[in-house]
This record gives structure tokens, sequence and C-alpha cells, in this order.
């Protein structure tokens, strides 16, 4: 990714139907090589601002730039078509032309271009090679697996060379182990082309994977923008802590307590000396601590085992205590537990995190 060349940029940009707001005046940075995936759950805007970007939806109003061209403005009366922005999509369904084999669905586009039927020949026998179908040109789409006409889905654009590739949830109809195996294309596709890409999806998982940065969003607005890392280790708010995580994120009400000027936060029977500067007059506060993050130790918090969820690799394991506090954990396999044993937890060194409890944000 090239952080000096920005590559589309969203200013303010709105899009309402009727008196619901789906996208809510985002500001959106887009560089050169850049990954970035819209996330969220259902709703929230990212297929919305995916198709605002690609022109097949018209925005309601701020600013669409591609290249430092200005692509779309309501108030400046601007609107540039979608086959003029040298995009290349990409959509859950997969759009393939049932009636056309394999070689006629990729070679479309460039006929309609014009091209020398040689040309054509020789771009598409190069991508099906690319795309591991050369043996496939005479098949109808009928007669492929899903992640064949994902491929099929994936060479049609690539023929074309656009410079940017949009693509809205295209692996959601495979099944998890195809899902898997085209994730890894996909990563592969863009290490090798280098092409700017957005990518919408609803699964955390796939987001953290894939992109170089996510843009995670919720109601029609960002929450956060960043790489996966910082996505998942420095999350802005609650929503996004929670919204990044699987299994589910635990969430403690932390009493505030100052002892000999230190500052401690009491929740779940657990104590943690917290810095004092970022508390202020604040007397509660959340705190938020992931599943993988306890381990059981002589000297911790008593609580006993409810349920193990075994899922081969790793463990689930819920657990509560008589306060009323419950505990979603994540151990290896090698942890010996079994259900209504009484374990002791301790939460691993400064693997905590605080949000203010009105406002919800980070606050460490």
């Amino acid at each position: 990714m090239d952080n000096n060349k920005l590559k589309i940029r969203l200013d303010k940009l709105r899009k309402e139907f009727g008196d619901v707001v789906a996208v809510n005046d985002i500001n959106l940075d887009i560089y050169e090589g850049d990954f970035l995936t819209l996330l969220g759950p259902s709703g929230c805007g990212k297929t919305t601002t995916l198709r605002a970007i690609s022109g097949l939806e018209e925005a309601s109003g701020g600013k669409i730039f591609i290249d430092n061209h200005l692509v779309f403005s309501k108030k400046d009366e601007v609107f540039v078509a979608p086959s003029k922005r040298n995009l290349g999509l990409i959509f859950q369904s997969y759009a393939l032309w049932p009636h056309m084999t394999v070689y006629e669905n990729i070679a479309f586009g460039l006929k309609v271009k014009k091209l020398p039927s040689g040309e054509v020949a020789k771009k598409v026998k190069a991508i099906l090679e690319d795309v591991q179908l050369d043996e496939y040109g005479e098949r109808y789409p009928s007669e492929l697996s899903g992640g064949q006409q994902q491929r099929v889905a994936i060479a049609r654009m690539l023929v074309n060379q656009p410079q940017i590739f949009l693509m809205d949830e295209p692996l959601s109809n495979l099944d998890a182990q195809l899902r898997m195996e085209m994730r890894s294309e996909l990563k592969q596709l863009h290490t090798r082309t280098k092409a700017t890409t957005i990518y919408v999806t609803h699964d955390q998982e796939e987001a953290m994977t894939l992109s170089t940065r996510i843009c995670v969003m919720n109601e029609g607005i960002i929450r956060q923008v960043g790489t996966p890392e910082e996505i998942y280790s420095r999350p802005a708010d609650i929503f996004v802590a929670s919204f990044i995580s699987n299994p589910k994120m635990n969430f403690f009400i932390g009493k505030v307590e100052n002892i000999k000027d230190k500052t401690f936060i009491e929740a779940g029977g657990f104590s943690i000396e917290i810095p004092s500067g970022i508390v202020g007059a604040r007397k509660e506060l959340r705190l938020a601590v992931r599943p993988e993050d306890f381990y059981v130790s002589d000297k911790g918090v008593p609580y006993t085992v409810q349920t193990r969820l075994p899922t081969g690799r790793s463990q689930i394991v819920m657990v509560g205590n008589q306060s009323g506090a419950s505990i979603t954990l994540l151990f290896n396999t090698e942890v010996n537990i079994q259900a209504d044993d009484i374990i002791h937890l301790s939460i691993k060194q400064e693997k905590y995190h605080l949000f203010d409890n009105d406002s919800g944000k980070r606050l460490n």
C-alpha cells in the first residue's frame, strides 16, 4: 500500500432512502494498493457505500473522488457513469450469463470494447490459466462448482484490467472449506496485482485475514478505521470491541477505587491497577477482556465451569460465580477442564480494555 498516493476519497458521503439514513456523512480515504474492508452488521451501510463508489447507487449528498477526479457531487451536479470509473465489480451472486460459456462470459466486456478477436482470445486464454480454469472455457456456469463460478467472476473482472476492485460479499455463498480456499486466492490476487480493493463483508474473520485496513461501520457511520491489528488490540469503542470478537468479548461494570495514591478497577471479582490519569471524576468504567486473555492460576478469582464446548483445536468454556458474573473463555485443549469444576482465573497483564460508561469510547 502506498500511503502517499490517495486513490479514493469520500467527503461527507450521505445516502438516504426516504426517512432512513443509510450512510451518514462519512469521510474515508482509501490509498493505492489498499485492501480495505467495509465491515459491519447487516444494514450498517457498507454495501450502500460500495454501490455509491461504483456509481450503481447515486448518493444523496457529499463528494466522491477517484484519482483526484470528482466523480460524484450532488451540489455540483457531477455524476460520472459507472462504466467511466475504471472499476471491476464482483457480487455475491457472481452475475454470470447462464447462456454463455465460461469463455464467452469472460470475453464479453472485451468484445463490447470492440477489441480484435485475436487479442480477445489471447487475453481470455491468459486469464483462464491465471485462475486455473484453462480447461473449462467451453463449459457453462451451471456445469461449474461455486468456487469455479467465483473464479470465472474474478477472471471476467481481471481481464478488463480495472484500477480498482469492488467486491460485495463474494464468498458468502460458499461452504466453509471453500471460503477459506478462496480467501487465500483473493489474498494472492491482491499481492500479485496490487490493485486497490474495497471489500464488503459482515464476517470479521474474513476481514481480519484479507485486509490491509478495516473500516468498521454501524448504523451508517464509521466507528473505526485501522489495520486488523489495531482494530483487534485497540478497539475505539464498545461496539467495535464487541463486534470484533469471536467468541464474544466479556464486559463488566467496574467500580473505581483509589487506595494509597493508586487507582484500581474492581469488576467480576478482579482487582486491576489502572493509570490514574485516564479516570478523571468517573466512579464507574466498563472493563472488557477477550476470552483468550484469561488464564488459570492458584491466586485467581474462583469461577464454576458451566459449559465446555470443544472445537477440536481449542475449547470454549462458559463460567459463572455466585454474584451472577459470567465469563466466556477460550483455552487450548491441553487445559483440562470439565463441567462443574471450580477454576481460579486471572487476567493476563495489561490484556484488558477500558471504556467510558456513557459514551462507550475507549479510555486506555
